[in-house]
C-alpha cells in the first residue's frame, strides 16, 4: 500500500510540475577595471534573481562547441538539447521558419543584415539599430530592384533580414564574417566566399547583391535623412550563415513534455517552430532596450497554462553588448530582473501556482571589450521543486558558477538536468 501511495504522489508531482528557461541573452561578461573588477552582471540591482539564488544549485555549460559558429542559434539549440551535428543547418534557415516562410528542399536561406560602412569599414552591425518602419521601406526599395525568381529577400524586424536562393544549383556552403563580430574591418577583404566548385554561382551572386545594395541605399531618403539626424545609415546589405532546410527533432519528441517560447527574434521563433512548439511574439516585443518586459513574462505565464516548459528569451542585453555600451548593458539586465523575472513571478504564483523548476542563464557571453560573442562557458542556476540548495555558494554570477555542484555540462545534459525527477 506505502508503494502505491508513494508511486501517486511521484505522479502527481510530475503531472503538475513545470519548467521555465529565463534566457538572457549575452549576459556574460568579463571583469573590468572599470567596474573594480567585476563583471557587468555582478553590479547590476538583481533582487529577484539574488532571492532565488539563496536557494538554487549552480554550474556551468558549453553552448558553443569549436566545430561550430559562435552564433546564437547554435547557443540556444545547445541550451535547448538539440544534437548540433544532426540538426545544425545555417542561421538563414532557422530564422526562416521564425518569420513564417517554410523551406523546400531547393531552397537555401541566408541572414542579411542593414549594416553600416564607412570610410571602406563595417561601422555598425545594425545600422544604428535601425527601425522597423524604416527597415521595411528600404527593404522593399531593394526588392523591387534585385528580387528575381531565384533570388529575392524577406522582410524581418528592424535590421534583422532574409536572402533566398531557389534552385538546386544554389549552395549553403559560404565561409562568412559576421557583422556583429567584424567591427572595423575592411569590409571588401571579408566578402562571401565559396567553400567548394557547386558554390561558385552563389558566392558570386551575393557579392554582387552587396555591391548594388551599396549603390541602391547610400542615396535613398531615408538614409540621407538619417545622417542629418547623427544617426547610422543602412547603406549595405551583409548575408551571412546560409543553410537548407533543417532536420530537427520535436521538443516533444526529445523530452516528452509540451514546450513554448516566447522571444523578439526570428532566430527563437524559428527554433520554436521547428521544434513544434508553441510561440509568441508578445505586442511590444523589439528585440532591444525597448522591448516590452512585462508583456513577455505575462506572455510566459499564460503558455504555461497549456505547457509543461517555457522558454523566456531577451535579447536586449545581447544588443547592449555588440554595442559595447557598458551602462546600457547593466540597466538591461536590471531592467530583466525587475521587469520580466519580477512580472514573471508574481504573475506565475497568481494565476498558476503549481510546483515550478526555474533555470536562469545566458546563451553566451557578448563581453564589452571585444563586443562579439565567445566560447566560454556560461553559468547557470536552478531554483524551486526538488532542487537542493548549494549551501557553499549564495550568489549568481560568472565566477560562483565555477564552484557549482553541475559544472562543464554539454549536450542534453542541461536540459536532462532541468527536467530530471529526482532532487538535484
Amino acid at each position: 500500500m506505502r508503494e502505491i501511495i508513494l508511486y501517486f504522489i511521484n505522479f502527481t508531482w510530475r503531472y503538475n510540475m513545470k519548467y521555465a528557461i529565463i534566457l538572457i541573452d549575452g549576459m556574460a561578461d568579463e571583469k573590468i577595471e572599470k567596474l573594480n573588477y567585476k563583471t557587468p552582471f555582478e553590479v547590476a540591482k538583481t533582487p529577484n534573481i539574488d532571492k532565488l539564488a539563496k536557494e538554487a544549485t549552480f554550474g556551468t555549460f558549453l553552448t558553443l562547441p569549436d566545430e561550430f559558429p559562435t552564433s546564437s542559434d547554435v547557443a540556444n539549440m545547445s541550451v535547448l538539447g538539440w544534437d548540433l551535428k544532426r540538426s545544425y543547418t545555417g542561421r538563414g534557415a532557422v530564422e526562416s521558419y521564425g518569420a513564417g516562410i517554410l523551406m523546400t528542399p531547393d531552397m537555401v536561406a541566408f541572414r542579411m543584415n542593414l549594416i553600416t560602412v564607412k570610410d571602406g569599414l563595417i561601422e555598425d552591425y545594425s545600422a544604428g539599430h535601425i527601425s522597423e518602419e524604416e527597415a521595411r521601406v528600404l527593404i522593399d526599395y531593394l526588392k523591387e530592384n534585385l528580387d528575381t525568381e531565384e533570388m529575392f529577400m524577406g522582410q524581418g524586424v528592424s535590421y534583422r533580414h532574409l536572402l533566398y536562393f531557389k534552385g538546386e544549383k544554389y549552395s549553403p556552403n559560404i565561409a562568412y564574417e559576421k557583422p556583429d563580430s567584424s567591427h572595423g574591418i575592411e569590409w571588401e577583404t571579408i566578402l562571401p566566399k565559396a567553400l567548394d566548385e557547386k558554390a561558385k554561382l552563389t558566392e558570386e551572386k551575393l557579392i554582387k547583391l552587396v555591391y548594388k545594395s551599396k549603390e541602391l541605399l547610400e542615396n535613398h531618403p531615408i538614409n540621407i535623412k538619417r545622417v542629418k539626424e547623427g544617426k547610422n545609415p543602412a547603406n549595405i546589405v551583409w548575408p551571412w550563415s546560409g543553410g537548407g532546410k533543417p532536420d530537427m527533432q520535436t521538443f516533444y519528441e526529445m523530452y516528452n513534455k509540451k514546450g513554448a517560447i516566447v522571444s523578439a527574434v526570428d532566430v527563437i521563433l524559428g527554433l520554436g517552430r521547428l521544434g513544434e512548439m508553441d510561440i509568441d511574439k508578445p505586442e511590444g516585443a523589439t528585440g532591444f532596450i525597448d522591448t516590452n518586459y512585462e508583456n513577455k513574462a505575462i506572455a510566459a505565464v499564460e503558455l504555461l497554462k497549456k505547457n509543461d516548459f517555457v522558454y523566456l528569451h531577451v535579447e536586449a542585453v545581447d544588443e547592449c553588448g555588440h554595442m559595447g555600451d557598458l551602462e546600457k548593458k547593466i540597466d538591461a539586465i536590471e531592467s530583466v530582473d525587475k521587469r520580466l523575472v519580477g512580472k514573471f513571478l508574481e504573475v506565475y504564483y497568481k494565476e498558476i501556482g503549481e510546483e515550478i523548476r526555474i533555470m536562469i542563464l545566458p546563451d553566451h557571453p557578448v563581453p564589452i571589450r571585444l563586443r562579439q560573442h565567445t566560447r566560454d562557458k556560461v553559468p547557470f542556476m536552478v531554483w524551486g521543486k526538488n532542487v537542493k540548495v548549494d549551501e557553499n555558494i549564495k550568489e549568481y554570477n560568472e565566477e560562483t558558477c565555477k564552484n557549482g555542484k553541475y559544472t562543464n555540462l554539454k549536450g542534453r545534459e542541461l536540459m536532462d538536468l532541468l527536467f530530471a525527477n529526482e532532487e538535484i
